[in-house]
């Protein structure tokens, strides 16, 4: 008898079956993870955060010219896991804690972009600087990992459209709004303190004008980590489609920082991509959470807004707690394992993988391209 099934003895029958599945995906020979990955060596993989550059750019203060990150301990992430887990496009994490109103937040931002690029160069063979889907595409046809920028939160910016330009030049191709601290213009999901203007609002006038340059300039608005109100607003006003770059659903954990139904159903309406979210805490709200509660959660996303739009959002080197199977971006093979176990096509499984993201970023793209006659905003915090 395999060890698994003596632990399952003493298991009550619904955690025995989990744990033969868990099992299951851990052997090469399960026909569901050979067509895995299969399928995710022929189909591009994204996703969209990952905080690996707070290693190199913080813990490592930026010296990385010697280390050598094929092989790394007390990481989610290094280049031999990232081949095994078919990884073929990431959206490398700036971010800075927002509670750190004593530090240079534009320092901050800068210094992780510049490790996310040094990296960059340091790996040619492995990465690749990426800044829109053409570029992608040519990044994936050459074997190369498309190395993205997320910004982690819209204190960055300093309240200046300015900035928010810059950054853009720089190659960051969304924005978090917030973390977890009310700006100015924003309303945050995880903020014990109350909003600088009326609770429920969302956005501001002042925080619907960045939505409006934001879609002209082609970065992404990216709404994990902001309240509802907040996410209701951006749908509202939002002229190109919407990201959640690392979220869960509230229906199996209800904390504001996931994504309601009634959100889900507007994706209907104006396009967008959930890509969940691996940590426990999101995902079942305590310490303890398996592949199978990720499942569920992409699974329910599909359910509402669609299998279109659903992808991957690990938050990996951004988290504490990981879920069995799910350690490190060595697993995204065995998740796809459960999807293929729960009836998902491949077809719906190439949408989870990347195109569902592909398709949200080409249509900002779109907009950005039709709002082209546009100047560029003036518009000042103080103004409102």
């Amino acid at each position: 008898m395999k060890i698994w099934s003596l632990i399952c003895l003493a298991l009550p029958l619904s955690q025995c079956y989990e744990q033969h599945v868990l099992n299951t995906y851990d052997s090469e020979d399960s026909t569901s993870l050979d067509h895995a990955n299969k399928l995710l060596r022929h189909h591009p993989l994204i996703d969209t955060h990952n905080d690996f550059p707070m290693l190199l750019a913080f813990d490592k203060k930026g010296k990385i010219n010697d280390l050598d990150i094929y092989h790394l301990n007390n990481s989610h992430t290094d280049i031999s896991r990232i081949e095994k887990g078919h990884l073929m496009g990431q959206f490398w994490s700036v971010y800075t804690e927002c509670e750190a109103k004593q530090d240079n937040q534009v320092l901050k931002a800068m210094e992780s972009i510049d490790a996310i690029k040094r990296m960059v160069r340091l790996h040619p063979k492995t990465f690749q600087l990426v800044t829109s889907t053409k570029q992608f595409k040519k990044a994936y046809r050459h074997r190369r990992v498309a190395s993205m920028m997320g910004m982690e939160g819209g204190q960055m910016i300093g309240n200046s459209m300015a900035a928010l330009r810059t950054f853009y030049d720089l190659g960051v191709r969304y924005m978090t709004l917030t973390h977890n601290c009310h700006l100015p213009w924003v309303e945050s999901c995880c903020d014990p303190n109350p909003p600088p203007f009326k609770k429920g609002t969302g956005l501001t006038e002042f925080g619907k004008k960045i939505i409006g340059e934001m879609n002209r300039l082609g970065m992404m608005v990216d709404i994990s980590h902001v309240a509802h109100s907040t996410m209701n607003s951006v749908l509202d006003v939002t002229k190109a489609p919407v990201l959640f770059s690392h979220s869960s659903s509230y229906a199996f954990c209800q904390i504001e920082r996931n994504v309601p139904d009634s959100v889900l159903e507007r994706l209907a309406t104006v396009d967008g991509v959930v890509m969940v979210n691996f940590y426990n805490r999101f995902v079942k709200c305590g310490p303890d959470a398996t592949l199978l509660d990720v499942a569920d959660h992409i699974d329910h996303i599909g359910k509402i807004a669609g299998r279109d739009k659903v992808g991957i959002g690990a938050d990996f080197n951004g988290i504490d707690l990981t879920p069995t199977g799910l350690e490190d971006v060595s697993k995204y093979p065995d998740l796809f394992a459960a999807l293929v176990e729960r009836g998902w096509t491949d077809q719906e499984l190439i949408g989870l993988a990347g195109k569902n993201l592909l398709r949200v970023w080409k249509g900002v793209e779109r907009v950005r391209d039709e709002l082209d006659y546009e100047l560029p905003a003036e518009d000042l915090l103080e103004d409102f």
